[in-house]
């Protein structure tokens, strides 16, 4: 895989040009988990910003997943047996997760973003195994996914999966866990050593005391007792009172505006824009950082300006952004779905998500409480054969279930006028294009996808006389049999290559 620098000089002036199809479907793959052939093409001529704002309002209105019966249900709902109580919950956590995974495709941005937070306030479901902290806590993600910052950071910290995963549950007054108070600083807010001592680390935790009453340890609701809570002064970035968990944060986004505002919008930018926010020579990108960050601080660290800001600006739009992140291996199964439009229902989710476990993307698992590294951390010796694998299982089972989707792709895929081509090339050219960013990278890379869809089945006089001169047109897209097979067997090829790896 290309090591990719940050050649991005572009700025963060709007982009006005009407959207081609190349920034058309960048900008689906990075705000949502891609889309269909149909709305790349509605976008294409369309302007970013009024794209934009269309996508940004549809996830600041969209629903959040409905609480399920069983959302709050503690230790008393459950089987006394251990073992029926154990796959009670496990058959909840995965109907949730499965629900969640549907989110995901159908959501756009909401549930980009809130897949996003996942791995910045991140948890561990092994840690506290209980399905309605797992609803809570994505509840908490989808509603403040575009939503004030300040407020996420408030909330997120008291949901009872965060309590028990940064031990918040053990941090009694008269004995200070200092977990949450470090990672609140070094990985939520601040950024490691950033303008914070270990001083400020050991009086935060003092005021983030009392968050331990939870009955018997299980699935009992975490909620304040103030005889645990610890009443003396504190001293907080200079601030001295008897600060409790509110004081705490008013304290720290008051104090540290800029630290937040820089450390939020780096993450933001790595994850939606390039994986590196600096390049050899320094680059535009900090700059760029800055000029996020003063929004995000004069808005009242409100987040949906800033991803308007960011999403039209020329810098998003720049060629050297697109096709240059490695996708994740949730990016990797939802948007094959999303692009190829093959049905699919609640087997084909649960299998994906189970596929993400497999190659490094376990949902709800991060492996540290750094998150998932990104990038090029998807990709290694084992990880890219497992990604070859298990998306030509994928695509063995859609042809399974129904081959004539196949067709029907390739004919979105060229477009009505084309329909009836006889041209082999106009075929195998548009789903290249539909599936790798910028296309393939030498023409003997394309040669070979043309070669991979003209299978031996088909003998080569069956191709139009023009591209095989002394043949007869016998091969048509959308009458030959063999179309299906062939659109599958190109599939196949493609997703071994490369770029199809890249967003």
């Amino acid at each position: 895989m290309e090591y990719f620098i940050n050649c991005n000089s572009s700025t963060l002036a709007p982009y006005t040009t009407p959207l081609d199809e190349l920034r058309a479907a960048h900008l689906y793959r990075r705000l949502g988990f891609s889309a269909s052939v149909q709305t790349i093409n509605a976008a294409v001529g369309q302007s970013a910003g009024a794209l934009v704002d269309n996508l940004v309002d549809q996830a600041l209105a969209a629903p959040t997943i409905p609480a399920p019966a069983w959302a709050d249900w503690n230790n008393a709902n459950y089987p006394a047996d251990d073992d029926l109580a154990r796959q009670m919950r496990n058959a909840q956590i995965e109907d949730l997760t499965t629900t969640y995974g549907n989110a995901l495709v159908n959501n756009k941005l909401l549930d980009r973003l809130s897949f996003f937070w996942s791995n910045h306030f991140v948890t561990q479901l092994e840690t506290y195994n209980c399905p309605g902290f797992l609803f809570y806590y994505i509840n908490c993600l989808q509603r403040n996914a575009l939503g004030n910052f300040k407020t996420f950071t408030s909330e997120i910290g008291l949901t009872s999966a965060m309590l028990y995963y940064l031990d918040g549950v053990r941090n009694r007054g008269n004995n200070p866990n200092e977990n949450y108070a470090r990672e609140l600083y070094e990985l939520f807010t601040l950024g490691e050593g950033n303008n914070y001592t270990e001083e400020d680390i050991i009086e935060t935790s003092k005021a983030l005391s009392g968050y331990t009453e939870r009955g018997e340890e299980g699935c009992t609701a975490v909620t304040f007792d103030p005889t645990e809570f610890n009443t003396e002064n504190k001293t907080i970035f200079g601030q001295t009172g008897n600060w409790g968990y509110d004081d705490v944060i008013n304290i720290l986004f008051n104090e540290r505006p800029d630290e937040i505002g820089w450390f939020i919008c780096k993450k933001l930018y790595e994850f939606f824009v390039h994986p590196d926010s600096t390049s050899e020579d320094g680059g535009i990108a900090p700059q760029i950082i800055d000029g996020l960050a003063q929004t995000f601080i004069s808005s009242g660290f409100e987040l949906a300006p800033v991803l308007r800001q960011l999403f039209k600006s020329q810098h998003f739009f720049d060629e050297t952004a697109i096709g240059v992140i490695i996708k994740s291996p949730a990016d990797l199964y939802f948007n094959l779905l999303k692009e190829t439009g093959f049905t699919y229902d609640d087997m084909t989710i649960i299998n994906m998500i189970d596929s993400c476990a497999l190659i490094g993307q376990r949902f709800f698992q991060p492996p540290e409480v750094e998150g998932w590294q990104r990038d090029r951390t998807w990709i290694n010796t084992n990880f890219i054969i497992g990604r070859w694998l298990t998306a030509e299982v994928f695509l063995e089972r859609f042809f399974q279930n129904d081959p004539e989707q196949f067709r029907d792709l390739a004919v979105n895929a060229v477009g009505p006028a084309n329909s009836n081509t006889s041209n082999p090339e106009i075929v195998v050219r548009a789903l290249v294009d539909k599936f790798t960013p910028k296309g393939l990278l030498t023409d003997a890379d394309f040669e070979r996808a043309m070669d991979a869809f003209k299978i031996d089945d088909v003998p080569e006089e069956y191709y139009a006389p023009e591209y095989y001169p002394g043949g007869t047109s016998q091969w048509v897209l959308q009458v030959s049999a063999e179309t299906p097979t062939q659109v599958y067997i190109l599939l196949r090829h493609l997703s071994r290559e490369p770029e199809f790896q890249l967003k």
